[in-house]
């Protein structure tokens, strides 16, 4: 049986005597409703549109999607959107129906009627755009398919999963390059929010961009505050971060193990936090439902290993935390970049210990993978180590490690609340001394706590079976507490000054500890600091009113929460994400614009003409209801 065939109401704007950029902001304002275009939007839209191949490199919320969006609604034919991410295919293609694309998607959670429905509309010319897995392209019966449709363009979203030594390889990505050869007149775009200069040359490389325009928008998210604290009780440190600063919003919570993920959320859930676990050992159906609840409810915390969060378009995430230390800086700056996508203050927060270093770098070198993989990976540690415990902006730290100059921000935990720093040369020589006294005259080596015990001159059973209490270097460091002993280890090893080795995280003189200890250099470590106060004032919210709001007089939150609970029953209705009906920040644009007619309605941020059609009416009298 015939699909039915798709109307395009998007025709009418590719026509007319305007010329490209013309064109597009009008697109841009009719479908979309926004009346300008951000940064390089512009430039990448027309290199793109005018049949140019683009890699561009723009951070998570900064309209990566609208780049490869509107040169399809330009172009004639399909755009095809190549896109690791199945489980999120279908909410994205429901965000662009909501605003009058014709969209689909090819992924195997199709049945094959349903694969061949979407394949007669390619073939007829009735899709804008159509998603699927690299996996799927790069079948020679896919090709064939392709082969025989009209492409307006490919985009390739997540671009740096082609990159063997990025964070987030992906080996199906490496056959893209075939794509060169099989549609060579097709303008191609590569898109990606994380990589460095290094990733950004073996992308382009990888993918055979050479002759495509490059575009670089700035890494920085000012919206966001980088948070790091060190690792007491970090699950009592996040329930303090979500009462105190986030209580009723939405945001995620990253632990690196799958029983972590599990005992955080049960624990988050048993102190009345709502809160869902997400990781690859549960059961598909469950990931599904998690995810689906957390992009479509309100005020929802989802707890997850890294293979939750890629694609996720939920504007209002409002922390992301980290409850274990990430792997590499790409994958942290990936994942903080999920709060705030609607330009809302937001927060990245993070604890981290000893303990985290010690487990990473035992993964490393116990991991498969030839030495050189493994080097890698440690120098992603080392950058990763170099922002935990930098003592001065970390923001100009991370955007740095992207290639980018920067002023201090004003808004981090170290702009907030410098560190206060001491000379740790003595302390450190006296620690180095007892790891290379225990190790020659007993031949011993011990992780952090038995290293402090000696240090304290507190005996244990393993100091009486080993007599440490006859070393030289027996009580040697009385003059610190062990807390800031532990303070000290931590940065010493951040810096390879002391290095964890072997199976059990024993502690070693690192590369780095030969200068220490021949005095030939004056050490400065940082004074543990207090957790960092929010900078900005939670009063006066009440009711866990979205931050989109904090500006609106008490009438005026009334008109928006009426507006929100519609808004709710409406995606409840069409089983879509609330967002997907109107944002927070739109419906405060409605609220502050008090439009009397649908005209004067359809001028508001995020109203396109779809929308304004469809929920028009129902806006006005909800308004009206409040006046």
């Amino acid at each position: 049986m015939d699909s039915p065939r798709t109307v395009d109401p998007i025709s009418a704007l590719r026509e007319g005597d305007e010329d490209q950029t013309d064109r597009a902001l009008r697109v841009l304002s009719a479908v979309f409703g926004y009346d300008s275009f951000r940064g390089e939007q512009a430039a990448i839209i027309d290199q793109v549109a005018g049949g140019g191949d683009a890699v561009v490199l723009m951070p998570t919320g900064g309209g990566k999607s609208l780049c490869y969006q509107i040169p399809a609604l330009l172009r004639s034919g399909t755009g095809i959107v190549v896109s690791p991410l199945i489980a999120l295919m279908a909410d994205q293609v429901a965000a662009l129906e909501g605003v009058g694309i014709r969209a689909a998607y090819l992924n195997s959670t199709l049945e094959r009627h349903e694969a061949q429905a979407v394949e007669q509309q390619l073939l007829a010319g009735e899709l804008d755009l159509l998603y699927m897995a690299p996996e799927r392209l790069v079948l020679p019966r896919t090709l064939d398919l392709l082969g025989r449709a009209e492409l307006s363009l490919v985009a390739i979203d997540e671009a740096h999963c082609v990159s063997q030594w990025g964070h987030d390889f992906r080996p199906d990505y490496l056959g893209l390059s075939v794509l060169a050869d099989a549609f060579p007149t097709v303008p191609r775009i590569a898109l990606t929010a994380t990589a460095t200069e290094a990733t950004h040359r073996e992308l382009t490389e990888r993918l055979r961009m050479d002759a495509a325009e490059h575009f670089v928008a700035s890494f920085d998210r000012p919206n966001i505050q980088y948070r790091i604290e060190p690792k007491a009780s970090p699950r009592e440190q996040l329930l303090r971060l979500i009462t105190t600063e986030h209580e009723g919003e939405s945001g995620i919570v990253y632990c690196l193990s799958r029983k972590s993920v599990e005992t955080t959320a049960q624990w988050l859930s048993d102190h009345g936090i709502a809160a869902l676990p997400y990781h690859a050992g549960l059961d598909a159906s469950v990931r599904q439902d998690h995810q689906e609840r957390f992009l479509r409810a309100e005020g929802l915390i989802i707890v997850a290993t890294i293979a939750f969060g890629m694609g996720i378009d939920k504007p209002d995430v409002r922390f992301v935390a980290h409850l274990d230390l990430p792997k590499s800086i790409e994958g942290y700056y990936q994942e903080t970049g999920r709060a705030g996508r609607d330009g809302q203050p937001s927060t990245a927060w993070m604890a981290y210990g000893l303990g985290d270093v010690v487990s990473q770098r035992k993964f490393i070198d116990s991991g498969e993978g030839n030495e050189q993989f493994k080097r890698n990976a440690r120098s992603h540690l080392e950058a990763m180590l170099a922002l935990c415990e930098t003592v001065s902006c970390r923001r100009v730290q991370l955007l740095r490690y992207f290639g980018q100059d920067s002023r201090p921000c004003g808004n981090c935990d170290i702009c907030l609340n410098p560190p206060q720093t001491w000379d740790a040369t003595v302390p450190a020589q006296k620690l180095l001394s007892t790891l290379i006294r225990l190790d020659r005259e007993r031949g011993q080596k011990f992780g952090s706590g038995q290293v402090i015990e000696v240090l304290l001159g507190r005996e244990n059973e393993r100091s009486r079976q080993s007599r440490h209490e006859e070393l030289t270097v027996w009580g040697i460091g009385e003059e610190l507490t062990e807390k800031q002993w532990r303070s000290a280890l931590r940065q010493l090893v951040a810096r390879g000054i002391v290095e964890p080795e072997g199976d059990y995280g024993v502690l070693v003189p690192g590369s780095q500890a030969g200068p220490v200890l021949r005095g030939e250099v004056a050490l400065e470590l940082a004074v543990d600091r207090s957790p960092t106060k929010p900078s900005r004032s939670r009063s006066g919210r009440g009711g866990g009113a979205p931050r989109a709001a904090e500006g609106l007089e008490i009438a005026e939150r009334e008109r928006f929460e009426a507006l929100r609970q519609w808004r709710t029953s409406v995606a409840k209705e069409k089983q879509i994400a609330p967002y997907m009906v109107f944002s927070d920040a739109t419906l405060v644009g409605i609220v502050e614009t008090k439009p009397e007619t649908v005209a004067a309605l359809g001028t508001v941020s995020g109203v396109g003409a779809k929308k304004l059609a469809e929920y028009g009416e129902d806006v006005l009298e909800v308004l009206t209801g409040q006046s």
